[in-house]
């Protein structure tokens, strides 16, 4: 079995932090989302993962994740150019694939669980494809799957007006070959895309079978702010205590805190987590739950929670930062000496603020 990650896409509900980079290097707890899910691939014994490329900087991609060595899987690139679709990225895998069956992977996407146990016995299995399925309030929003009394797949609607399921398709797919030929089948959608819901419709009208797999535990789609503060909040509460920098006397640390090599939180300092503080970070003031603080990171005479700067960045401000998400050299510094209520910010690269 192979593993296909999805990095196309142009990410505009993330912009401006996707005007200069990809959003699947977007970090959640400090490590970029795609990692999140060539960790899933290979805890499940996949080892042999495609990446396919889009054309918002494919090369930051490549930067950053390198021939997969360090992750102990071997990643061969493979470019898509303009997205046009779920089933064309699945589609340009296809020499890659070969006959194996795959996992496709989207690379903005983080699972709780892993996938372990969804790609357990499907070579052996008679089903073309299996979709990791979740239960949600408002399935208006997703792609949704309709079961029959077996746990097979009858029918699939893309964001349906009246959905007859509350299970939406997850991220995470699982394919024979035979999605290739189902792929040669469809058309492009209204969107001018080709869906993999109607490829899915297409092996199903076609008399092969397609499995379901509900997943527990949690789900985040990573696609929108809101999203990606949420999955850090997730992520966040799964940490365990590692102290490796320095930390002067009178600083108070409350429940879980990471904090990075060569780090120094500076005295008077209160740190409550669960808070991750990368490495070569310099903090005086207040660091409060749910807050990811990206490497070479200076905080002074600042407060910040429900957080994330993805690091090189300067924060000196009066003012309490809540529920932001700060891009790479962001600077925010403070003009007044009023206190009001928190501030909320979503900032890309480079970014100067001054209130």
């Amino acid at each position: 079995m192979k593993g296909v990650i999805l990095s196309g896409g142009h990410g505009t509900r993330l912009r401006p932090l996707t005007h200069t980079g990809p959003k699947q290097l977007i970090p959640i707890a400090n490590k970029p989302v795609i990692d999140y899910a060539i960790e899933d691939l290979r805890d499940a014994g996949i080892t042999e993962i495609g990446i396919i490329l889009g054309t918002n900087m494919p090369e930051k991609i490549k930067e950053a994740l390198g021939d997969g060595s360090r992750f102990g899987v071997k990643i061969t690139y493979i470019m898509q150019g303009e997205p046009k679709g779920l089933a064309h990225a699945a589609k340009t895998a296809k020499d890659f694939v070969g006959d194996d069956s795959f996992v496709m992977y989207l690379g903005d996407n983080i699972l709780k669980s892993g996938i372990e146990e969804f790609v357990s016995g499907f070579d052996e299995s008679d089903f073309t494809s299996r979709l990791l399925l979740q239960e949600v309030e408002d399935p208006r929003q997703f792609g949704v799957a309709e079961l029959n009394d077996e746990g097979k797949i009858i029918h699939l609607v893309e964001k349906p007006e009246h959905p007859k399921s509350n299970l939406a398709l997850v991220g995470i797919y699982l394919f024979k070959s035979e999605i290739f030929n189902a792929i040669d089948k469809i058309k492009p959608s209204w969107r001018d895309e080709l869906e993999i819901t109607d490829a899915i419709q297409k092996l199903i009208d076609d008399g092969f079978d397609v499995d379901s797999f509900v997943v527990e535990g949690w789900w985040k789609d990573t696609g929108k702010p809101e999203d990606v503060l949420d999955a850090n909040q997730l992520i966040l509460e799964t940490i365990k205590t590692d102290i490796k920098g320095i930390v002067e006397d009178d600083v108070k640390i409350k429940g879980r805190v990471v904090i990075g090599e060569n780090s120094i939180i500076r005295s008077g300092s209160v740190i409550k987590g669960p808070a991750i503080i990368g490495k070569n970070c310099e903090i005086k003031g207040y660091v409060g739950p749910y807050t990811s603080i990206g490497d070479n990171t200076k905080l002074i005479e600042s407060e910040i929670d429900s957080s994330i700067i993805i690091g090189n960045s300067l924060i000196c401000s009066n003012r309490r930062i809540t529920e932001s998400l700060l891009g790479l050299n962001s600077k925010i510094t403070s003009c007044t000496k009023s206190y009001p209520k928190g501030r909320s910010f979503v900032i890309g690269e480079n970014s100067i603020v001054k209130l």
